[in-house]
């Protein structure tokens, strides 16, 4: 046996097996004691390959000896020497094992080097599962509205119109913002080239039709989508991190028509009425850099506005903007719903909902210009 300190007694009366007797005071407000003198004693006696643990009655802790016990087991773990915690106190083994448990969880394990081949399969292969997620999710969505047009599903007006506030008058300002430097540009760009062709009253087309027709679907969409999708996602992932949807699913109540029929809607709803209001902001920003910068006849601009804008241009924006509006929507709603259960996985799931958000708003845009030009539009 060997007294090391008023703290820690060795004894080595058992073969290959050294028992750690602890005693006295072991608060933090205390100091911490080193785990580097076991570990050092270890050293000098290569045959051990348990150790075990005894209390006094007299012994204090708290987090101070808890710590010392979580960094030992550590360094035994590398020596291979087993460490028997059944000794200890049961307050201290169950924080112990709380310990190890978070620590097992954040080691992650070594990455294995694929090849190009493997890494562009597994790719592919998690693309394919998450569109049948959304496949599915578009699923549930339709499905749940039936039992909304049916009377069948829990719909809160009162949350309905919350939200509707949220996604409308909350937002007009930067859409107005927003909307109104991008007629700006435009008109600046497009009196570059047509200055050289003294053709400067023709910015009132361009300026319009760019705006009316795409443009401020398109801005509206990814403002949208920074300000109301992201925090779809977010409110959503925290819903699920803290088990609240697990509890509207046991009380029988559908989360997809409780959470997220009502955000499709206001979207639906609103992304409509913000790019028309887009459209006027875009105009205006074209018709002020036209008439004061470029001094262009007001009356001229404004009747130029009118004959380049069609009845069709309005119909394709709005059609954008539907289609905008209901990405949004389900993006935001999917990655919140799926999120992980930790304060990490809500704020994956808010970056993965804004990339695929705008992702799909490009790719739609693309889809519907085409189409458009096929049919003549």
């Amino acid at each position: 046996m060997r007294v090391f300190s008023e703290k820690l007694v060795f004894d080595y009366s058992t073969p290959k097996t050294l028992l750690i007797k602890l005693s006295g005071d072991w608060h933090i407000s205390a100091g911490l004691f080193s785990e580097n003198e076991v570990t050092s004693e270890l050293s000098s006696h290569p045959d051990i390959v348990q150790i075990n643990f005894s209390i006094s009655p007299d012994l204090k802790w708290d987090s101070g000896l808890i710590a010392f016990l979580l960094k030992l087991i550590r360094e035994c773990g590398h020596k291979n020497i087993q460490v028997a915690r059944e000794g200890l106190p049961k307050e201290a083994q169950k924080l112990l094992g709380l310990a190890l448990k978070v620590h097992e969880k954040n080691t992650s394990p070594p990455k294995v080097c694929e090849s190009f081949f493997e890494e562009a399969v597994e790719r592919f292969l998690q693309i394919g599962k998450n569109f049948g997620l959304t496949l599915d999710f578009l699923g549930d969505i339709t499905v749940s509205f039936g039992r909304l047009i049916t009377g069948r599903s829990y719909f809160r007006w009162d949350n309905f119109f919350v939200l509707m506030k949220r996604c409308g008058v909350d937002t007009l300002l930067l859409v107005s913002l927003i909307n109104l430097l991008v007629g700006m540009i435009l008109a600046f760009v497009g009196s570059i080239q047509l200055k050289m062709l003294g053709a400067q009253i023709y910015n009132a087309d361009i300026v319009a039709i760019a705006m009316v027709r795409v443009l401020s679907a398109v801005m509206t969409g990814i403002i949208v989508t920074g300000r109301i999708g992201a925090s779809f996602a977010a409110e959503l992932g925290m819903m699920q991190a803290n088990e609240e949807i697990d509890a509207l699913k046991t009380l029988g109540v559908s989360p997809v028509d409780f959470l997220v029929i009502p955000r499709v809607l206001v979207l639906v709803l609103m992304m409509p009425i913000l790019t028309v209001y887009a459209d006027f902001m875009g105009v205006l920003g074209g018709f002020i850099i036209s008439t004061v910068m470029l001094h262009l006849n007001p009356v001229e601009y404004m009747n130029h506005t009118q004959e380049a804008v069609k009845l069709s241009y309005v119909w394709i924006g709005l059609i954008h903007s539907f289609v905008f509006g209901v990405i949004i929507a389900v993006a935001g709603c999917l990655y919140g719903i799926e999120c992980e259960r930790n304060a990490a996985g809500v704020g994956k799931a808010t970056t993965s909902a804004v990339v695929s958000a705008i992702t799909g708003i490009v790719i739609a845009t693309a889809i519907i210009t085409f189409i458009c030009q096929v049919l003549g539009v």
